[in-house]
C-alpha cells in the first residue's frame, strides 16, 4: 500500500517539474481546437447569396429551439431566408442543425471566444453569420 502511494506521489512530483506544465498562457497563446470541435455557427455563402434554401429543417431539429427562420422568394422563384437568427444563449452546440441541412448551408467553426458584455450581442442574425470565419 505504501509502495503505490509513493508511486503516485512520484508521478505528481514529475508533473511539477519545469517542462511538464499543461498550462497555456491564454490569451497570448491560443489553443487549436480539434477538427470535430463545435464552436460558433457560420452560414456558407455562394456567389450572390447564402446557400440556405429556407427548408426549416434546422429549427425543427434544434432541441433548444434557438434558431429562427423566415423564408421569402426572389424574382427567380427560389426560396431564401429573409430572417435567419441564432440565439447563442439558448444554443447547446449539439450540431444537429449542421447534420440536418440538406444543402450544407450551415457549419460550425472552431471559434470558441464568444464572450460579450450585452445579451443582444449573442443573437446572431443572417449578416453576422455570413461574416463569421
Amino acid at each position: 500500500m505504501i509502495k503505490e502511494f509513493i508511486q503516485g506521489l512520484s508521478i505528481t512530483f514529475k508533473h511539477l517539474l519545469p517542462g511538464h506544465s499543461t498550462t497555456v498562457q491564454y490569451p497570448k497563446v491560443k489553443l487549436q481546437p480539434s477538427e470535430r470541435f463545435r464552436g460558433l455557427h457560420r452560414l456558407v455563402p455562394t456567389q450572390d447569396r447564402e446557400k440556405c434554401v429556407a427548408c426549416y429543417l434546422c429549427p425543427t431539429v434544434c432541441p433548444a429551439k434557438c434558431i429562427t427562420v423566415e423564408s421569402a422568394e426572389n424574382e427567380k422563384g427560389e426560396k431564401y431566408p429573409k430572417v435567419y437568427q441564432i440565439d447563442l444563449l439558448r444554443c447547446i452546440f449539439c450540431g444537429y442543425c449542421v447534420e440536418a441541412c440538406p444543402v450544407e448551408a450551415i457549419e460550425m467553426t472552431g471559434n470558441y471566444e464568444l464572450a460579450n458584455y450585452h445579451r443582444d450581442d449573442f443573437v446572431f442574425d443572417k449578416q453576422r453569420l455570413l461574416n463569421t470565419k
